[in-house]
């Protein structure tokens, strides 16, 4: 399982996401260029000391990421999906992938995924922060997978 950060640009959701990883053992992929830069002090001071923790892959592009990516279905968190995590069976080698905070992933991104799923949210509810979309979503893959650390 990896959790992918397609061109985050927020750096204290990329840092409590990079915590995230640390703490469940989920490996984490940056797909670059970043709003920010990845020594930023906001996404070190949200990653506290897990960062040194956390395992990093970084991507120069979107590119880069699919040439170097392992085996396994590529899962896309979209306010776009069609299916709740709950309603969706997940595998150890899923990789959970989260678009940019301003404005998702585009057209060639969202085609490139093998899922689309949606947290399910009150009536008149946008969005989710992207971090808390992203524990939520992992803790039910790794819930069903049985690979909870």
């Amino acid at each position: 399982m990896h959790l992918v950060l397609y061109q985050p640009d927020i750096p204290q959701n990329a840092g409590a996401i990079l915590r995230l990883g640390a703490c469940m053992g989920v490996p984490v992929d940056i797909v670059e260029p970043c709003g920010f830069a990845l020594s930023d002090t906001r996404m070190r001071r949200a990653g506290m000391d897990y960062l040194d923790r956390a395992a990093l892959i970084r991507h120069l592009s979107w590119h880069a990421y699919l040439a170097a990516r392992g085996p396994g279905r590529l899962i896309l968190l979209t306010t776009d999906g069609d299916t709740a995590p709950t309603d969706f069976r997940f595998a150890p080698e899923d990789s959970l992938l989260l678009g940019r905070e301003s404005g998702g992933v585009p057209a060639e991104v969202h085609a490139a995924a093998d899922a689309r799923l949606r947290v399910p949210m009150r009536e008149g509810a946008r969005s989710l922060n992207v971090a808390i979309a992203a524990a939520m979503v992992l803790a039910e893959a790794l819930r069903q997978t049985k690979t909870f650390p």
